[in-house]
C-alpha cells in the first residue's frame, strides 16, 4: 500500500495543474503507441495505466503472464512492460516465449526483484530496459519514452527461419 501511495503522490506532482489528463504537450504531436502492462498487483497495474494513459499512450493490461501471452498473440503492441514475480508465467518466462515466437517487441521489466542470474544466463532475452520498484511516475515515463524513441518504427513479428526440409540438399544441386 505504501508503494502505491508513493507513486500516486509522484504522479500528482508530475501532472501540471490545468493540463487535461492525456493531452500531449502543446505543439507536439506524438503517435499513439500501444503498450501492454503486465503486473499481478492491481494497484501497480492501475497506477502504470493511469500514468501512461495520462501521457497519451494506449494501454492494455494483463494480471499475469498467461493472460499477457494471449494478448500478445491477439494484438500488435509497440512495447511490453512486465513484472517478473507473477503467478502462472513469470516475466522472464513471458519474454522467453516472446523471443521463441521471434517477436521483436521491446520489453521493459519493472520489478522489485530483478532476475539478474536468469537474464545473464539468457542474453537472447534482450530487455530494452529495467525499472526497479518502487519507482516515480516520471521514471516510468522517461523509460518508456527512451525505449520507444530507440525503436523508431513499430515492431513486427520476424519471419521464422526457413524449414531446412524444404531447402535443396547439397547432393541435389546441379552444376
Amino acid at each position: 500500500m505504501g508503494f502505491s501511495l508513493l507513486c500516486i503522490v509522484k504522479y500528482d506532482e508530475f501532472q501540471p495543474a490545468g493540463d487535461p489528463a492525456g493531452a500531449p504537450p502543446q505543439g507536439q504531436a506524438r503517435p499513439v503507441h500501444r503498450i501492454l502492462v503486465v503486473d499481478d498487483e492491481t494497484a501497480v497495474r492501475l497506477l502504470m495505466t493511469a500514468v501512461l494513459n495520462g501521457s497519451g499512450y494506449h494501454v492494455d493490461t494483463a494480471e499475469d503472464g498467461a493472460v499477457a501471452w494471449a494478448a500478445l498473440q491477439a494484438n500488435p503492441y509497440d512495447l511490453l512492460i512486465t513484472d517478473h514475480c507473477m503467478p502462472k508465467i513469470t516475466g522472464v518466462e513471458l519474454v522467453k516465449k516472446l523471443r521463441s515466437a521471434r517477436m521483436a517487441l521491446p520489453v521493459v521489466m519493472v520489478t522489485g526483484t530483478l532476475p539478474t542470474y536468469e537474464l545473464a544466463k539468457n542474453p537472447s532475452l534482450q530487455l530494452a530496459a529495467t525499472l526497479e520498484k518502487p519507482f516515480a511516475a516520471t521514471a516510468l515515463l522517461d523509460t518508456v519514452e527512451n525505449v520507444l524513441r530507440a525503436t523508431e518504427s513499430p515492431r513486427e513479428q520476424i519471419d521464422p527461419p526457413p524449414d531446412w526440409r524444404s531447402q535443396p540438399s547439397g547432393g541435389g544441386l546441379q552444376q
